[in-house]
This record gives C-alpha cells, structure tokens and sequence, in this order.
C-alpha cells in the first residue's frame, strides 16, 4: 500500500538506479513502486532490498500504462534516454533524468519539448548543484564575499577504468559519447551554476591518454574547454577521465573582492590575509560513487516543486538544457580543432 503522494516507476535497474531508488525512498513525498528491466526481476527480491512494494516489468508500455504512477526515473543506458523518457512525457509522467539527458542535443530539445506539450515537470540529476560542496560555495558567492566572479575554472579528474562500473558502457562512442558528456558535464554545470550568465561562445580541444588501460576508449578521454560568458567574464573546464589519481572536483573561482580555492578563500571584504588561505568547512565532492551523490536533496526539491506546480530550482529540465548546449557545442569545437563555436549557431 502506497504511503506517500508521488509514486515512481524507474526504468532501468543498474548502478545508478539503485542509488535513485534508495533516494527517491528517503524523501518525504514519494517512494518506488515500480522497476522496468530487459532482464526478468524477482518483485519479492526487489521489494526486500529497498524496503517497498516493488511490481517490476520487462514491458516499459505496461508500465508506463500503469495511471497509480506519476513519476518515471530513466536511470538507462544514455542511447535509450531520449525515446524512454518522450514515451513517458506523452503518458503524462513527470520526469527524473540520469545524466546525461540523451547524446545528442536535438534529442535533450525533443525531451524539453514533450515535457512542455503533455504538461510534465523533470529533474535532470546535476546533483553535484546540491552537494554542500557547492551549497557552501553558492552561499559564498551570494554573500558577496568574492565580489563579482570575472574568471572560474571548475575541472574534474576521474579516471572511468575498468575498476568502475561505468567502465564497461562507458568506453563506447554510443552511450559515453566523450569526456565531457559522460562525466565532465558535472563540472560545466557547476562552472556555469557558479558564473549565473549566458554562454557566448566555446573553444575545446581533446586529446587520449596512451595508456593500455583506457585503450578501449572509442573517443578523446581528456577535454579542455574554453568559455566566452555574455559581458565578457570567461571559463575554464577540463573533463579528463584517463587520470590514474584521486577523484578531484577543482574549482577556482576569481572576482573582484577575493578568490575560491576548493575549500579555501580570500576575501578583501572580511580583510582576511592575502598571504594566506581561509579554510571552509564543508563535505568535499571526492568519490564518484553515486551512492555519495546527493540525489536524496535535489529528489526532495523536485518532488516539493511538483506540490507547488512549478518547476524545480537549480536543475529543471530548461536549466539543465542550458548547460547541454555548451556541452556539445564544446565537443562540436573539440571535433573541428578548436574552432570557436557560437551557441547561437547551434541547430
């Protein structure tokens, strides 16, 4: 029997979908009744390992057929999203979307666009915008204390081996797509989340690493991309999942009463000591285990902006859509040799 307001059905049934579903029950509003998977799942098994009753399928249209569901989680391969989740617009479910939102950006505006013609709200996971990582740093910002940001670089340094889950789909052109958009797009995000101004143009180059472990790689495993913000303030992101290192989320941001370094600032308006950093208290992004994502505070926020009928702050599906623009258009410059790409020439 279902106990809370929102019911969701979560297509898929792998890594991530586990950490959703896990999430999705923790908030106060909505818990997992239903799993579609290609393989055959046992309800029983499913409903003892999340702690609710699970009906599982291996018909998506059955489940999408299902009206005691409001909410589809596409937690699927990346080449599956855009087709899933137009099916679940057009059946009139609101939408939680793993990242990336599809590998190409007509099919991230056909989603947008289904979500607006059936009247369905979405979340795109960015979860990192909800880490206290970057809630601390968002409170920095907004208290001034940097004064006003003229350059940032936020990077992320992930090595996607085959020691990770993600390595086995990941490697391929069809569902990783490239540096930027299988992992990087964390970091874009959070660097445009950061500079809260339009994006007039990109400039990437990518390269791969030599070693025999990323070998399987079909695409450039290391990006670097240059930002032209509207106003003139500028960007830097570096996606490079061939580093044989610990996870790290840089983030650098410089304005014009003081610096962010990570978890350390400077500040001319608290006349703290230029020579040396103030340290922030706050939980780092280390891991790429989605069971560290903080899914559970961005799926509270969403399911709080379906009670209130309108859509979700930070990560929307129009706020994600933004940063999917820049991401492929960075990776369209990346495939032309550094060629400066203007979002307005995107088609």
């Amino acid at each position: 029997m279902s106990t809370k307001k929102y019911n969701v059905g979560v297509i898929g049934y792998g890594w991530a979908a586990g950490a959703h579903i896990d999430a999705i029950n923790a908030t106060d509003k909505a818990q997992v009744t239903a799993v579609y998977s290609s393989r055959k799942l046992d309800d029983a098994e499913v409903s003892k390992k999340h702690g609710t009753n699970i009906k599982t399928y291996t018909d998506l249209d059955k489940m999408l057929a299902n009206d005691d569901i409001q909410v589809v989680d596409v937690s699927s391969y990346p080449s599956q999203h855009s087709a899933q989740a137009i099916a679940a617009a057009n059946a009139g479910k609101h939408l939680i979307l793993e990242k990336p939102m599809a590998n190409t950006l007509k099919e991230c505006r056909d989603i947008v666009a289904a979500a607006e013609k059936n009247k369905v709200r979405g979340c795109v996971c960015f979860e990192c915008r909800w880490s206290n990582q970057f809630t601390v740093t968002n409170s920095v910002i907004k208290e001034g204390l940097l004064g006003d940001l003229h350059y940032a670089e936020v990077d992320y340094y992930h090595g996607i081996g085959p020691w990770y889950g993600q390595f086995r789909w990941n490697t391929g052109k069809k569902d990783g797509g490239s540096a930027l958009l299988t992992a990087g797009c964390h970091a874009l995000d959070s660097l445009l989340m950061f500079m809260g101004t339009e994006v007039e143009a990109v400039s990437s180059f990518s390269a791969k690493s030599k070693s025999a472990i990323f070998k399987p790689y079909e695409y450039d495993t290391t990006s670097v991309t240059i930002i032209h913000f509207k106003g003139g303030k500028i960007g830097k992101c570096a996606a490079v999942v061939d580093c044989l290192q610990p996870y790290y989320f840089h983030t650098h941001l410089v304005g014009s009463q003081g610096s962010l370094l990570d978890d350390k600032f400077h500040s001319m308006k608290l006349h703290t000591d230029k020579h040396g950093w103030s340290k922030l208290s706050m939980k780092m992004l280390d891991s790429g285990d989605v069971s560290d994502h903080p899914y559970q505070s961005q799926f509270q926020a969403f399911f709080d902006s379906l009670d209130a009928d309108k859509d979700m702050p930070l990560t929307s599906l129009k706020e994600s859509l933004k940063s999917f623009e820049v991401i492929f258009a960075a990776d369209k410059s990346a495939e032309e040799g550094g060629r400066p790409v203007k979002i307005s020439e995107l088609k």
